[in-house]
């Protein structure tokens, strides 16, 4: 590029030079058109120029563009509860005593008894016929759902019975867990105990109610 322009600026100082010089007595040499020339020189001076500008122009700039940040896609997943219902704060059943078989009772296998609680219903709502006392954990040791067939009012003191019968393959103690729900599955109040103790004399396993 710089060769080029040196260049052009010979052949214009050239042609001055020339224009000012006149022919030599000896030979005639041939006028030189120095407009042509000064005009040539500039033309190549600007086609050069246009040149390089077309160059830059298609040369490619980099540019840089600053990557957008992560950003976290919600889960979709939601976490199902179970709700599990609740019986109403007025009802409610207070343990009062063991009528049959107290905790620790020694049965042999195979033999039947009933397990029988007195209660009271010492909340603000009467238990509807329909509500069940049934196991909710242990073992059942034969017992089935006692289903209440009669209201009890508030304040009443009842019995429930549950007819069992001592596994026949256990040792040690064996024991299980009832309670009482309502229409809608709901539990509530004192949960109740049966405990036998398998592998010893059944001499305490009696059927008799206390007074």
């Amino acid at each position: 590029m710089l060769r080029t322009k040196i260049f052009i600026f010979i052949l214009i100082f050239a042609a001055i030079t020339l224009s000012t010089c006149g022919p030599g007595d000896s030979e005639t040499t041939p006028a030189m058109d120095t407009d042509a020339i000064h005009t040539e020189a500039v033309a190549t001076y600007l086609a050069d120029e246009t040149r390089t500008a077309l160059i830059s122009l298609a040369t490619p700039v980099s540019t840089f563009t600053p990557a957008s940040p992560a950003t976290e896609t919600p889960s979709s997943e939601t976490a199902t509860t179970i709700v599990q219902p609740t019986a109403p704060p007025c009802y409610k059943l207070l343990y009062k005593k063991v009528e049959t078989i107290p905790d620790g009772t020694s049965m042999v296998a195979g033999q039947s008894f009933t397990k029988m609680w007195k209660v009271q219903n010492n909340g603000g709502c009467a238990w509807a016929p329909g509500f069940k006392f049934s196991l909710i954990g242990g073992e059942a040791m034969g017992g089935k759902t006692l289903t209440l067939t009669e209201p009890v009012p508030v304040g009443a003191i009842t019995e429930l019975s549950i007819e069992m019968v001592a596994p026949s393959d256990g040792t040690g103690l064996i024991a299980g867990t009832w309670q009482m729900s309502d229409a809608n599955g709901a539990y509530f109040g004192d949960a109740l105990t049966v405990v036998i103790s398998m592998g010893e004399p059944a001499a305490t396993a009696t059927n008799t109610k206390s007074p």
